[in-house]
């Protein structure tokens, strides 16, 4: 509008550049933005001075026209799909699987995940510090792949553990009996030596008697 309103000014012999410069140094805004009443120019032509403008204004002949509207509710609406997983397809995907979500990013909040669990674990005293020093090596060499993978190890590798200690136990257990019966053979064996070596030196001190 404000283009053609100078145009048909400057066909009537009029130019408005001085006033339309001085309105948009008073209102705060480009030329573009000013609008004047194609129907009061006379008095905007005479008007020569930013006062003159600030009367015009007053008066509703100098107006700073609204800003145009850039909607969004077409880009939210988009978005609100995309987050439902719209829109994402084959068709869509202009970059690389590592430039659309970088692997060093996947494998830092993989691995901050599985040492919080494991240092929750032994907080709570469900592993003890040689199993999580173990466990933590193991996340760090890339063995378990989630969370769970690496609940179902712990259990296994507890009720391994568990396993062996009984085993051990067992053995210790064994071998305490064994060396019992053993020192108790080699007792009732020392006693049979040392009642036959009586037996023997009696009838020996017999059979002297007799001679």
């Amino acid at each position: 509008l404000g283009r053609s309103v100078l145009r048909s000014f400057q066909m009537v012999g009029l130019s408005l550049k001085l006033q339309k410069r001085l309105a948009a140094s008073v209102l705060g805004c480009g030329k573009r933005r000013v609008w004047l009443d194609p129907n009061e120019v006379a008095d905007i032509a005479v008007a020569n001075s930013r006062s003159d403008i600030r009367r015009l204004k007053e008066d509703g002949l100098i107006i700073r026209k609204p800003t145009k509207i850039h909607s969004r509710s077409r880009t939210r609406k988009l978005a609100a799909a995309k987050r439902l997983g719209r829109h994402r397809g084959h068709g869509k995907r202009r970059g690389t699987r590592n430039a659309r979500l970088d692997e060093t990013v996947i494998w830092m909040r993989r691995i901050r995940v599985l040492r919080k669990m494991l240092k929750r674990y032994r907080d709570q005293g469900k592993i003890d510090r040689h199993l999580y020093h173990e466990l933590y090596l193991k996340v760090k060499g890339n063995v378990f792949r989630n969370k769970k993978v690496l609940m179902e190890h712990i259990h296994r590798e507890k009720n391994e553990r568990k396993r062996l200690r009984l085993l051990e136990e067992q053995a210790i257990a064994r071998r305490t009996r064994n060396r019992a019966l053993r020192a108790k053979k080699e007792a009732k064996r020392k006693d049979e030596f040392s009642l036959a070596s009586a037996k023997k030196k009696k009838a020996g001190k017999k059979a002297s008697s007799k001679n």
